[in-house]
């Protein structure tokens, strides 16, 4: 049981998966050489035709200001785009088409976005897997075909999936992959997206959550595997950050239920959710509840039964830092709800196994440690620890495969994967193939057999599978990527923040690269929410890095690559540590001349584009472009919108006096400076973000445009994704375009002409050679 495992993905980093998920188990072309980047815009007829565009649209007016002032806690507050709010009106709706419209012209025209969109076509049309999720002896997976928009889920025998051949399973047609839900078969548009695929303990059904334009909203849906129906009575509208927990009597499964109120404010709605049981084929309005609403929208419930039925746990998260959790035996007549860990201010992840709880919590260590626990001794007093915390790796999550504990530990921000016996006695460290993030290994409680992916920054993901017993780990899916790992380097650099912290960074280049300070570079980071930003691949990047580009990715405070000392170091009123962290990352690069203020950008998403937002006002001049994607910028009104209350814990509640102290002191858009040479940015949007609200970016666009001094002297865009939700478009065509967009963007930006031409005749030498 992750902490708010579906939350957690909320706030995701750059790169994201395709899976299926397992809970008891969620089933979570031809080789192009890169062009020259500064190729001719004539031969390209999409950027000649933008060329053609009204030339209203590549300078557009300013933005309309409204004398909106408050006084909150004795401070004069300052909104003058207070009305871009309200998406909804008419004239919010024709200003975001207006600016949307003058960022594509303009990307459309930039040198070298035509090579961009060949080179990401190469490197994101390649045939891709999940690892397969095993019941009752069908593995349950997706599949993304070299030409396929969006990824197929499909189950097929264990045999076939292993490989294996006798004589009843004969044909091709005994191991073909029998597909299970295609998403371009729900809405031949794609408008439709599907994840967290959920198999029954039998193996005969699947739950599963359907998605508008990739909104966070799903319909939680159940299909049959053998007939591919979908009974009316088997889809709940209207869910969100929850998965199915299927019994194993395979009848019915728990869930945390939402309500389809239009009356009920979008940023009070966590705060009704209920946990209950959903019994297939009958009506869902009936369904019964195990717990009731919190009525508090800044915690989110989750339930979980036991594979063997008996428990069902209850996890009540206040943020990302404090959990409370319940059990509950369902095989008593007096059903009631136990504490297991109330009111600690801590994390926990919950296994029952043999009717002992396994718990993995951060209480009294920040590094996470793992206990037994006997159902009938909950009390704090009667846990037995069986693996202490661990002086240099911080565990993620841990499970139980092959009857014994598998953890997967962070250890300097990269995977390892260490098995232990039950008794907690160690037992074997998976051999990954090098530095990395593997996913928590998918199998089942008594089998030997597991599978994972693991991904690096210089190759996609590839699916391994593990014996328990031996730690023996071998390749069953290798990725088809046009790519060559041998010229690039991975470095893992420290230096020190502002404060004398010392924080860690990777460093991803050609091994040519030279210090001189000229190099164009990516500097990526998030920090927060106890998430890790760790190694993985990554096409825009690649592409990036593969011509010349260095990429740069701190582990800031915040995260949970080190514990949860790490992410509370981070958060709340020491929020200015994370931002402090970035900035001094960049200082460190132009110190060590890896780059310079002219040739350094800044990337963040969610999270990551608050950072980004706060880099930008406090440190103009340490950089040359900044690229913020779906942010977090009005840190005084961002509980009013979306589940902006979930986030209280992590950031603080601007209606208590201490709090709006700080979260006033770094807000980017209060601190937007009329006359100030601010660096050159693309805010990425997507109009059907309903996790964080893109009021956000409206704001701090329309800040940004009103104090730059010559709007014309530097890049200002706002490109809006259109059908498309927190994470983005999944399908691959509208990401290439919104990849090769940012890489055209700050190339651009980060390298000057001289260099372009430069560049270009070096690769046109080198492809003549070749």
């Amino acid at each position: 049981m992750r902490s708010g495992a579906s939350l957690l993905a909320a706030f995701t980093p750059l790169v994201v998966g395709t899976s299926i998920s397992c809970r008891g188990s969620t089933m979570p072309h031809t080789q192009e050489t890169p062009q020259s980047m500064a190729e001719d815009t004539a031969n390209d007829p999409a950027q000649a035709q933008a060329l053609a565009q009204d030339a209203a649209l590549q300078r557009s007016s300013s933005t309309r200001r409204e004398d909106v002032v408050e006084t909150l806690h004795g401070v004069e507050v300052a909104d003058p785009y207070r009305w871009l709010e309200d998406v909804n009106a008419p004239e919010v709706k024709a200003w975001v088409a207006a600016h949307d419209a003058k960022a594509r012209n303009a990307l459309a025209k930039l040198p070298g976005r035509s090579t961009y969109l060949k080179r990401l076509h190469a490197l994101t049309y390649i045939d891709s897997e999940s690892p397969p999720v095993i019941r009752n002896q069908r593995a349950f997976f997706s599949r993304k075909a070299a030409t396929s928009e969006k990824p197929i889920y499909y189950w097929r025998s264990v045999e076939a999936q292993r490989g294996e051949r006798n004589d009843e399973r004969n044909d091709e047609r005994a191991s073909a992959p029998k597909v299970l839900i295609d998403p371009l078969k729900l809405d031949a548009s794609g408008a439709v997206s599907v994840s967290s695929v959920i198999p029954s303990y039998d193996g005969r059904w699947v739950a599963y959550m359907e998605k508008e334009s990739n909104r966070d909203e799903s319909t939680l849906t159940v299909r049959s595997v053998d007939t591919n129906e979908v009974a009316s009575n088997d889809r709940i509208p209207g869910q969100r950050y929850t998965e199915a927990s299927w019994t194993p009597d395979n009848l019915g499964f728990f869930y945390t239920w939402l309500p389809s109120d239009p009356n009920i404010p979008p940023n009070e709605l966590m705060g009704h959710g209920e946990i209950r049981y959903h019994r297939l084929g009958t009506d869902p309005a009936h369904d019964e509840i195990f717990r009731g609403p919190t009525h508090d929208p800044s915690r989110f419930m989750q339930a979980e039964v036991s594979s063997d039925g008996r428990y069902l746990f209850a996890t009540i998260s206040r943020g990302w830092a404090e959990q409370d959790v319940y059990v509950m035996a369902l095989f008593e007549k007096a059903r009631t709800w136990r504490p297991l860990a109330v009111g600690t201010k801590a994390l926990y992840q919950i296994r029952a196994y043999r009717d002992i709880f396994y718990v993995a919590t951060n209480e009294g260590a920040a590094r996470w440690q793992i206990y037994a626990v006997r159902p009938e001794k909950l009390e704090r007093k009667a846990w037995r620890r069986i693996i202490p915390e661990d002086r240099v790796r911080a565990l993620d999550s841990f499970s139980i495969l092959g009857g014994h504990l598998v953890v997967n530990y962070w250890k300097n921000a990269a995977s390892e994967i260490a098995i232990f016996a039950l008794s907690g006695k160690p037992r074997h460290v998976l051999g990954l193939p090098s530095l990395g993030t593997a996913s928590p290994l998918l199998g089942e409680e008594e089998a030997d057999e597991a599978y994972f992916s693991f991904t690096s920054f210089t190759f996609p993901e590839e699916i391994y599978r593990a014996s328990i017993r031996s730690g023996r780990i071998e390749r069953v899916f290798k990725s088809d990527a046009p790519i060559d790992p041998s010229p690039f380097v991975v470095e893992q650099k420290f230096f020190p923040s502002k404060d004398g912290t010392s924080v860690p960074m990777f460093l991803v280049h050609r091994a040519d690269l030279k210090t001189d300070g000229t190099t164009p570079t990516i500097l990526y980071g998030y920090g927060g929410f106890n998430i890790p930003l760790t190694p993985r691949f990554s096409a825009l990047i690649y592409a990036f890095v593969e011509e010349g580009g260095l990429y740069a990715m701190p582990n800031l405070r915040g995260g949970g690559e080190f514990g949860e000392d790490w992410h509370r170091a981070g958060m709340l009123d020491k929020k200015q540590n994370v931002f402090d962290d970035f900035l001094k990352a960049a200082d460190w690069l132009a110190e060590q001349r890896y780059t310079s203020p002219e040739h350094l950008a800044v990337m963040g998403r969610s999270n990551g584009g608050l950072l980004v937002g706060a880099a930008m006002t406090q440190g103009p001049s340490k950089m040359a472009a900044v690229v913020c994607g779906v942010p977090l910028l009005d840190m005084v009104r961002y509980p009013k919108f979306g589940i902006g209350p979930a986030w209280i814990p992590e950031y603080g509640d601007p209606e208590k006096p201490d709090d709006f102290a700080w979260l006033y002191a770094y807000s980017p858009y209060h601190h937007v400076i009329p006359g100030t040479d601010y660096p050159a940015l693309l805010l990425l949007s997507a109009d059907t973000d309903d996790r964080v609200d893109p009021m956000h970016a409206r704001k701090f666009y329309a800040a940004i445009q009103s104090a730059t001094r010559d709007p014309s002297a530097k890049d200002l865009l706002l490109r809006v994704e259109r059908e498309s939700g927190h994470g983005g478009a999944d399908l691959r065509a509208k990401s290439i375009e919104e990849n090769a967009d940012v890489l055209a963007f700050l190339r651009s930006v980060l390298v000057p002409s001289k260099q372009r031409q430069d560049q270009a005749q070096t690769q046109t030498q080198a492809q003549k050679l070749n």
